[in-house]
């Protein structure tokens, strides 16, 4: 079972181990899972949050999703969790035992004192190994959860200190799931959410009650459709061309090559947090959101990584080949190592930290050069911090962690320590088109290829090649491989991939050929399915593999493929005679690394290739190699580069030695002349004019285009959209953390003694009740005759004592307008459901008249009720209310000033006549409008919106507030506001009236003599 380092192996003697299991769960085969699981995680302040979480699930609603809970409890008692939960949820509620399969829509929760980990769709409980206080059970589970479900692998975290959770988040997003995290203002302790956050991996910052809404709209559009086939459709592949164009213009970088199936889990990914349904919608929202691009940058270069990952990757590493690094190496001489897609630093300073530590066992002193390069800037910035949280301390060992890092007590996190950090340069690096680091001991590039199509992995490896010396090795990923460069290299581990370079004669170039040339040597007829013509046909490829090798051994050009701006996309054969790193910053422009005598020629041949489209030939170069000249042709040859995206034209140079000039220039210029070939020499410098003017002709093009490129980029501006977030005001006060433990109240039964006397004294009480409440009530049977009625009653209907037993039809009641009770009896009595009015005495007063059936105990109708509720004084007062806010309403459309009157959320609840004619605004685009949306926006005035939220929260009241105002109503005018609070002791907010004056200067109209 693949579980994580932090655990231990679970014992016999594991009390969770012993637990009993459900027999199914015994007895269930490992099957991957076909639905999400959810862990969550929380520590201190999370009952509240589990809480508010469940209670927000709707009740039997079915979310297709399993909910594991990770809480850090007291080891030493026994847990209540489950059961509180059970009061928030109708889902089923599971503390888990060992080997328990997790299920849609259940709830599973994790006991005290163990270490919980998903394999194959079942939970394991496992002995923890670490001590009290440093145990993190919820990095843990998060782990085994996203090796176990991958994109199906969602996480939460909620309130708790320290930072549990950060690591097993980045683990679950590396593997395409989702990340969610309470928002750090409604947490209880916010020391876990804000440790996830800061890593800038969390897809959704809410509160517990908005989580579960999210999550399954998440779901139903990540996992809600059906599942795409392995061959997309052109149209996909066409989608999927202009988001890599949209990626590249904004981050100048190409993932065309990435592998298909990891561009499709990612963008859908995006899609499902956007709950955007089809591709082509997704390109539109990219076009429209250059925040979104960004933001899908960043998941394409999501990387799972930490400290000394698989440990004995890196002890194999520590053993046999950093010893190597230094063998037979003079004092003093550099140990150079370049490690790729280091993301935020993990891996380089775990094998700084084992190159520190061999140097120390050595008597000779080294210098250490350590390259860590990525595309990502935030990683890279990072990674030049050192600092890590807390949790870092299960991965590394107690005597590194006190030696190579500092701990900060105020930001509970560790920083590495200067020794150390002084070893690495970190830096960004497009591996794809930046040229490599060159003469290194070491490369490490682990985990970075598997994202890789099969053609850049075939690129890649040929290029650590030529970056290696003679004695360097090459340190993979475990999913990784060299694939077929097999002749390049020979393997120090074949587990753990670490390899060391081989000896240059012992190279085979045959499977370095680019896939275009293979192509176009092999037969374009399909062989036949007759067995002779088969074997023949394998007879015919066998010589023709022999006949390619033969060509391989006698004829063997340097070929470069390059971009028309002289880019170089692929290197074929030794490049050493015409190539050199030229000083500076790194490049992998073929004009910048050419020879002398070679980079003039290069660069007038390309750009006629370019221009004309047909090939060109020079002779006769004179290139400089080491003081010495050698004679070279130079070959360009338009080409076409073939791909799903990149359709870039690319050009194959290829350049072969003729000879070689053992006299300088200088001597061979006295030699012809004493020979009389003097005019040969007129004639080379002739076209070595030629060419120069040639050449100057096409620099002055050059830079004309280069001009008229940089015109054009200072013309574009890019706009960033800000998003304005309102905080919550209401702050949650309760912080219940502990509960009172449910106690078994063991009750007896026990024979009643004296029934009739008991039966007696309730009879006499229910009369003192009924006679004490003032409430008229009456009572009938099935038949509806009178079983009983209050002394009220006979206040309403004219009863005496004697009616009981009559028919309460028969009875004449103090009622007006209303003769249906007969009827409305029946109707209660046949459909059981109770029924109200509002019913008016003769004498004016307003009663409500409720009638409901008369249930025994044994839930057996035995009639109906009648109660009669007196309602009189709230009627006279609901009269009085409109009355009085049809006067206040009069009075407020009477002022000639405009008025508002706004809720506590500043949204409108009122304007009077004059704000309506005043701005011509209908009343159906003001009432219940916000204020901000008010005459299309033009009242959002952000130090109008604090003013007023001031005047509602203190009563401070706003006085003479002057804001500029225009529009087509009002023309451009000053308008003075002035806002007071008005108090309703029994609302939840206050509300506030604003008084609106124009105090443009008017300028008066001179009158007519």
């Amino acid at each position: 079972m693949n579980i994580p380092p932090a655990g231990a192996p679970q014992t016999a003697d594991d009390p969770a181990a012993q637990s009993p299991q459900p027999e199914a769960e015994q007895s269930a085969s490992p099957a991957e899972l076909s639905f999400p699981v959810v862990g969550i995680g929380a520590s201190a302040g999370g009952l509240a949050a589990f809480e508010a979480f469940f209670s927000a699930i709707p009740p039997d609603t079915q979310t297709g999703m399993a909910f594991v809970l990770v809480q850090h409890l007291d080891p030493n008692h026994k847990s209540i969790l489950a059961e509180l939960i059970k009061r928030h949820t109708c889902m089923q509620v599971h503390e888990i035992v060992d080997g328990l399969r997790i299920k849609p829509d259940c709830v599973y929760i994790i006991p005290p004192n163990v270490d919980m980990a998903l394999f194959n769709g079942l939970l394991h409980l496992l002995e923890p190994a670490a001590p009290r206080g440093q145990r993190l059970p919820i990095d843990f589970f998060f782990r085994s959860l996203a090796q176990d479900q991958h994109e199906r692998a969602l996480c939460v975290v909620l309130s708790g200190t320290g930072s549990d959770g950060t690591l097993g988040a980045r683990a679950i997003k590396g593997e395409g799931g989702m990340v969610m995290a309470q928002a750090p203002k409604t947490a209880a302790y916010d020391g876990m959410p804000r440790s996830a956050i800061a890593t800038g991996l969390v897809d959704f910052v809410l509160p517990p009650a908005e989580m579960p809404a999210q999550l399954m709209a998440y779901v139903t559009h990540a996992f809600g459709r059906e599942a795409h086939t392995s061959e997309p459709s052109s149209k996909s592949v066409d989608t999927l061309t202009k988001i890599c164009l949209l990626l590249r213009d904004k981050s100048s970088h190409d993932f065309s090559q990435y592998k298909q199936s990891t561009l499709i889990r990612r963008i859908e990914r995006r899609m499902a947090l956007h709950q955007i349904e089809q591709q082509r919608d997704y390109v539109r929202y990219l076009q429209h959101n250059p925040l979104e691009i960004d933001a899908l940058f960043h998941d394409l270069l999501i990387g799972v990584t930490s400290f000394f990952r698989d440990p004995e990757a890196f002890a194999i590493l520590e053993r046999e080949v950093i010893p190597r690094l230094f063998h037979e190496k003079p004092a003093g001489s550099p140990v150079r190592v370049w490690i790729c897609g280091c993301s935020t630093g993990e891996e380089a300073y775990s094998i700084a930290i084992l190159l520190k530590e061999h140097l120390e066992t050595l008597k000779q002193d080294y210098r250490l050069q350590i390259f860590a390069t990525d595309i990502d800037a935030n990683a890279i910035e990072r990674a030049r911090s050192g600092i890590y949280p807390a949790n870092i301390a299960t991965d590394i060992s107690p005597e590194r962690l006190a030696r190579f890092f500092v701990m900060s007590q105020e930001q509970g996190c560790y920083r590495i320590n200067k020794e150390i950090r002084d070893l690495l340069v970190f830096s960004e690096q497009d591996l794809i088109k930046d040229p490599p680091f060159s003469r290194l001991d070491l490369i490490s590039c682990r985990n970075l290829l598997i994202y890789l199509n099969g053609d850049l992995q075939r690129r890649l490896i040929p290029l650590f090649h030529y970056a290696l010396k003679s004695s360097g090795f090459l340190f993979l990923g475990n999913s990784e491989t060299i694939g077929d460069a097999h002749p390049l290299f020979t393997p120090v581990d074949r587990k753990w991939k670490l390899f060391a370079i081989k000896e240059q004669q012992d190279v085979t170039l045959t499977p370095l050929l680019p896939q275009r040339h293979m192509l176009s040597i092999s037969s374009p007829h399909t062989p036949s399915s007759d067995p002779e013509s088969m074997s023949r046909s394998k007879g015919k490829s066998d010589l023709r593999k022999r006949t390619e090798q033969a060509l391989l051994r006698h004829y063997d050009p340097t070929a470069l493929l390059v971009t028309g701006r002289g880019d170089i996309r692929y290197i074929y054969g030794r490049t050493g005679q015409f190539l050199e790193p030229a000083p500076g910053d790194p490049t992998m422009n073929v004009f910048s690394m050419a020879r002398e005598g070679l980079c003039h020629a290069m660069r007038n041949a390309l750009q006629r290739v370019v221009t004309t489209g047909d090939s060109v030939r020079l002779k006769g170069l004179r290139v400089k190699t080491n003081g010495d000249f050698t004679l070279a042709d130079l070959s360009v040859h338009p080409e076409q580069r073939t791909g799903h995206v990149d359709t870039e034209p690319l050009y194959l140079a290829i350049l072969e030695i003729t000879g070689s000039v053992e006299d300088g220039p200088g001597q061979n210029i006295e030699k012809r002349s004493k020979t009389g070939e003097s005019d040969s020499r007129i004639a080379e410098l002739e076209q070595e004019l030629r060419t120069k003017e040639e050449y100057l002709q096409t620099t002055l093009e050059e830079m004309e285009t280069s001009n008229e490129e940089l015109k054009s980029t200072n013309e574009e501006m890019q706009s960033v959209n800000e998003e304005l977030q309102s905080t919550n005001e209401e702050l949650e006060t309760s912080k219940e953390e502990l509960q009172s433990v449910n106690e078994e109240l063991a009750t007896v039964n026990t024979e009643l003694q004296a029934k009739v006397a008991d039966l007696s004294r309730v009879n006499n009480d229910m009369n003192n009740l009924l006679a004490g409440t003032g409430v008229a009530t009456l009572f009938v049977d099935h038949q509806l005759r009178i079983t009983r009625f209050t002394p009220a009653t006979t206040r309403l209907i004219n009863l005496i004592q004697s009616d009981v037993g009559r028919p309460v039809g028969d009875i004449v009641s103090n009622l007006t307008n209303y003769d249906d009770l007969t009827e409305d009896l029946a109707q209660v009595l046949n459909t059981l459901q109770p029924a109200e009015k509002e019913v008016r005495t003769r004498q004016g007063d307003w009663y409500v008249l409720r009638i409901g059936p008369y249930r025994t105990l044994n839930n057996v109708i035995e009639g109906a009720v009648i109660t009669f509720m007196d309602i009189s004084a709230r009627r006279k007062m609901e009269e009085s209310l409109k009355e009085a806010r049809a006067f206040a309403e009069g009075i407020v459309d009477a002022v000639r000033e405009p008025l508002l009157v706004l809720s506590g959320d500043l949204h409108v609840i009122s304007a009077n006549h004059a704000f309506q004619q005043f701005f011509q605004l209908p009343q159906s685009e003001i009432i219940d409008q916000p204020l901000s949306d008010l005459d299309e926006h033009r009242w959002n005035d952000p130090e109008l919106r604090r003013q007023l939220l001031e005047t509602i929260a203190k009563g401070k009241a706003l006085e003479d507030h002057v804001i500029g105002y225009e529009s087509a109503a009002t023309g451009s005018c000053s308008l003075s506001l002035n806002a007071r609070r008005i108090v309703h002791p029994d609302a939840d907010h206050d509300n506030v009236l604003i008084t609106i004056k124009d105090t443009s200067p008017r300028v008066d109209t001179p009158k007519s003599p």
